[in-house]
């Protein structure tokens, strides 16, 4: 980060998005919204492992349940070193939105262990995987808590972590494997997860940009840069530049490249997977070839003279210290809280076209769930079926937020929260009715 940015709380920039989307309801609706200013349950556990070296070291996990008025809670598990249970609540509540403007059946939640995964062997990250089960294994359940891979935990993960369940829970195993999504295809998974967040990214963008009418100058490609080259950054990549957008940067975290030709995702990916890192990988068209791009900094790709910016690695990259320098005129907001709420205000009065997380990164999501009602009636979706539904899903979701976006003439994000909010408030009513 750099020295004129500071650090944003994250559940202090979730609670105002809250606030600010609260005044478009009824009187009714918002008394109930002090159902959505707290989590429900926050669970925090110490998982005691034993190393390689003999010694047992304790990680702190956090697994945040916020809301199931719609269903199961339902989130991702990060391990990472700066976890905390700030970032860890405010991403099970932006969870509760997502799946209700999507129309998912589910609820919110998160969880996390502060760990560096990096420096943990294989055998003691499969200890600290089965261990953080144990922990909370009488909280999760496929009617329960769904939980699924987020930053640094992946498929071979949630195979440890559904092993641990299944030993220690009785009952049908089929049933018990529909308690963690984002598994293997061998292993329970659902075709299309492992891309679902990128390509869902791409039809929620089609969709606004279709309202928006937004053309590319002199039949020239529309330019997009990426901020984080992860499963979803790579993903998104390869959807845009096979629909005919031109990427011309992405980064990591240790920097980024600019190729003004635009990348081949593909090659750029193999290069960064044999270097270990993006600086040289100047792949476009067919080959890489060092003439054809120069290294970038995160702070400058965020700045570049684009058509649309696709922040999809951390949070609050985006905030009053450096939206004046933002030149794209769509931002497709892949990373959970890349936008901080200052601003989403300045952005709103330049009129850029802010596409929120809880309606861009919903891929993911959604195939989760496509995951769970498989596992549970034991059936096998095609990737084609599961790809269909997404985009079935992913558009009408897109399209509702513009139209009530347009309704009430606020920005895309306010639309999605009042959308999200009245679907999570009613079935509170009636439950008390």
């Amino acid at each position: 980060m750099s020295a004129n940015m500071k650090a944003i709380n994250p559940f202090i920039s979730a609670q105002t998005q809250l606030a600010k989307a609260a005044s478009w309801l009824n009187a009714n609706e918002q008394q109930k919204l002090e159902l959505l200013k707290y989590p429900q349950r926050i669970i925090e556990v110490m998982i005691p492992v034993n190393m390689d070296d003999g010694v047992t070291k304790f990680f702190r996990g956090y697994r945040v349940q916020y809301n199931n008025s719609r269903g199961p809670y339902k989130g991702g598990i990060r391990f990472h070193e700066q976890v905390t249970l700030e970032e860890v609540q405010a991403l099970a509540f932006w969870m509760t939105i997502k799946c209700a403007v999507v129309g998912v059946p589910m609820g919110g939640g998160k969880g996390g262990i502060v760990v560096d995964p990096k420096k943990l062997s294989q055998t003691e990250l499969e200890r600290l995987s089965r261990g953080y089960v144990r922990a909370l294994s009488d909280c999760l359940g496929p009617d329960l808590d769904i939980p699924a891979p987020d930053v640094n935990t992946n498929a071979k993960i949630m195979a440890w972590m559904v092993d641990e369940f299944i030993k220690i829970r009785s009952g049908d195993r089929q049933e018990l494997r529909a308690t963690f999504t984002g598994k293997s295809v061998a292993d329970g998974g659902s075709e299309g997860r492992e891309e679902a967040t990128g390509l869902g990214g791409l039809y929620a963008l089609q969709t606004i940009l279709e309202e928006v009418k937004l053309a590319p100058k002199s039949g020239r490609k529309l330019t997009v840069a990426i901020q984080g080259f992860g499963n979803v950054g790579f993903n998104i990549a390869k959807f845009l530049t096979a629909a005919g957008y031109q990427v011309v940067a992405v980064s990591d975290s240790r920097g980024g490249i600019w190729v003004p030709d635009g990348i081949n995702p593909q090659l750029t990916q193999d290069c960064k997977q044999k270097n270990g890192y993006l600086a040289g990988c100047y792949c476009s068209g067919t080959v890489c070839d060092l003439q054809k791009g120069k290294v970038i900094s995160n702070e400058a790709l965020l700045e570049l003279p684009v058509d649309i910016l696709v922040p999809a690695a951390l949070e609050s990259v985006i905030q009053k210290a450096n939206v004046g320098k933002i030149q794209a005129r769509v931002i497709l907001e892949m990373a959970n809280g890349a936008l901080a709420p200052e601003a989403d205000q300045i952005l709103e009065k330049r009129h850029t076209v802010v596409i929120p997380d809880v309606l861009a990164n919903s891929g993911g999501v959604i195939v989760s769930t496509f995951e769970w009602e498989q596992n549970l009636k034991n059936a096998k979706w095609s990737k084609a079926q599961v790809n269909e539904r997404l985009k079935k899903q992913m558009q009408s979701a897109a399209f509702e937020v513009w139209q009530l976006a347009q309704k009430l003439k606020v920005d895309l994000r306010t639309a999605a929260f009042v959308i999200g909010l009245k679907r999570i408030l009613i079935p509170a009513q009636k439950k008390e009715g």
